[in-house]
């Protein structure tokens, strides 16, 4: 852990940071076997009908480009999601936000300046379990790392294996794009972009933190994530 602390790169401290938080947790779950990438497969590992999931729950909404909010003890953030370029990212997260999976859930990992990541612990610290399959990495044609997008938690050593876990990017961060179709560098699919509560986000990653052997830059004082739920 102190190697990822001392790098001196952001992006690079940014990777880092996100293999060890998915070291346990929501990215070990299922089959993550990324084979047949050389040509991006339109299904996901999580199965089916992601366009049609996505903003179903809101109608006159554009379902391609559901609005989500998301209610913290520091206040509200609101997300405009992409489905047009990542539809199977977009379905699984409405998916866990309207079975309420993500209430209760915490902030776990706070790195000012860089990323935000929740979605899948409870404030003791305890793994909330999944049944939904990974969903099938949509970096390849999804949005940019840029400051203010949401993205998929996955495992750096698997392309196809974020569930449930998310982060948020404080800054621009490159080298979490798609490079090439290789596990380290396939990326992390950026599936949204925040258009209102950016200053709770720089609120949260000022938070005081401590190191925990199994959870590096983890609050001090849980960021609770109350609810998610779709607006529009």
């Amino acid at each position: 852990m102190a190697t990822v602390r001392t790098m001196g790169n952001r992006a690079l401290w940014v990777l880092g940071a996100i293999a060890i938080l998915v070291v346990s947790g929501c990215g070990k779950s299922g089959n993550s076997d990324s084979s047949g990438q050389n040509s991006p497969p339109p299904a996901a590992m999580g199965g089916g009908a992601a366009s049609n999931q996505a903003g179903s729950d809101s109608s006159g909404s554009d379902p391609f480009h559901p609005v989500v909010q998301i209610d913290t003890t520091l206040g509200k953030i609101t997300v405009q999601l992409d489905a047009e370029k990542a539809p199977l990212t977009v379905a699984n997260f409405l998916q866990y936000a309207k079975e309420g999976f993500y209430n209760g859930t915490i902030f776990h990992l706070v790195a000012k300046g860089d990323v935000v990541v929740g979605g899948g612990y409870t404030p003791d610290l305890k793994e909330k379990p999944t049944t939904r399959p990974p969903v099938r990495n949509e970096a390849h044609r999804a949005m940019k790392n840029t400051r203010g997008t949401i993205a998929m938690v996955r495992r750096p050593d698997a392309t196809d294996s974020a569930t449930c876990q998310f982060f948020f990017n404080l800054a621009d961060n490159p080298r979490l794009d798609f490079q090439d179709q290789t596990p380290e560098k396939y990326g992390f699919c950026a599936f949204g972009q925040v258009i209102e509560g950016m200053d709770v986000l720089d609120k949260i990653s000022m938070s005081p933190v401590e190191d925990l052997p199994d959870f590096p830059l983890k609050p001090v004082q849980p960021v609770l994530i109350r609810s998610i739920q779709q607006i529009r």
